[in-house]
């Protein structure tokens, strides 16, 4: 028996497979329990340095001011980077060459750069060429180094996701007589943005993660900085950093969990009956016309 992909295991096969999973997880059970180990053996495991996570002043006055931050530094540099990525992919298939060089130097020159390095780069172009003030500087180099950094990978992935679509459909709409931006609007990109999404939504996890590196060098207070001042204050660092990694994890999981849902929702939207109609079939849809037709009196000549 075999799919569509790769040949059904047989017994040895399945066999070496149970195996293979029974000693992974004795490894993860060993390497979990070497770690409980370490931290009971170091102290972490005291109440007194997680008790400060069962009281609302951890949270309201670190915590959730500093995931706030976080999102709302990642919102911002995804809703600019988005429209502005889809932009550079568009015009990089422009007929125009001077269109598709300077589109091609912006992608490629920012996508080269550390996000970090324009970040750095951004602030110190606040600092000395606008009056954007000290408190809010941090958060605009932030934003402005995502926005550089994904709008440049985005616009990679939406020409990759038109590119990946049949030729048949542009075929078909210069057939019909649509022009090349009539085409891209109503029928390439609807169709490209499931093909994307996943990629997108990988882009954003990113964006989410990335704007930790504004709080390690700029002093940008999103969730990582503010769990520092956090750990200084409660001298708890690896519960801390514990804590603050499963609020990452769970935020990451809650974003590809609703990616996977409007994914599957977009196919299943876009999905056909798939019913296929015979000769048969259609004599008996035209005979049901006729018979309509007559029905209602009308002349058929």
């Amino acid at each position: 028996m075999t799919s569509v992909l790769y040949d059904a295991p047989g017994p040895r096969a399945k066999r070496r497979n149970v195996i293979f999973s029974v000693v992974f997880v004795v490894l993860l059970v060993l390497l979990l329990w070497w770690v409980y180990r370490t931290m009971d053996d170091k102290g972490q495991l005291e109440w007194s340095l997680w008790k400060p996570f069962t009281e609302s002043a951890a949270w309201t006055t670190y915590l959730i001011p500093g995931l706030l931050d976080t999102l709302k530094a990642a919102g911002l540099a995804m809703v600019i980077a988005l429209p502005l990525g889809a932009v550079l992919g568009i015009a990089r298939m422009s007929d125009h060459r001077w269109v598709r060089a300077s589109a091609g130097t912006v992608v490629e020159f920012f996508r080269a750069i550390p996000v970090l390095l324009l970040m750095l780069f951004a602030n110190e172009f606040f600092a000395r060429s606008t009056d954007v003030s000290t408190e809010d500087r941090p958060m605009y180099a932030v934003v402005t180094g995502l926005v550089l950094y994904n709008a440049s990978v985005l616009a990679e992935v939406v020409r990759a996701g038109i590119l990946a679509l049949p030729k048949g459909q542009t075929e078909a709409a210069q057939a019909i007589g649509l022009r090349k931006g009539q085409t891209m609007s109503t029928i390439l990109l609807p169709q490209a943005v499931t093909v994307m999404l996943p990629a997108i939504v990988t882009q954003l996890v990113v964006i989410v993660k990335d704007t930790a590196l504004g709080g390690v060098m700029l002093g940008f207070t999103e969730l990582l900085n503010a769990r520092g001042t956090l750990a200084a204050n409660y001298a708890n660092v690896i519960p801390s950093f514990i804590v603050v990694a499963i609020i990452f994890i769970l935020l990451n999981f809650l974003i590809t969990s609703f990616a996977s849902w409007l994914e599957a929702r977009l196919r299943r939207s876009k999905r056909s009956t798939g019913a296929v109609l015979g000769p048969d079939d259609i004599d008996d849809l035209n005979a049901a016309e006729v018979g309509g037709t007559h029905g209602t009196g009308k002349d058929n000549t």
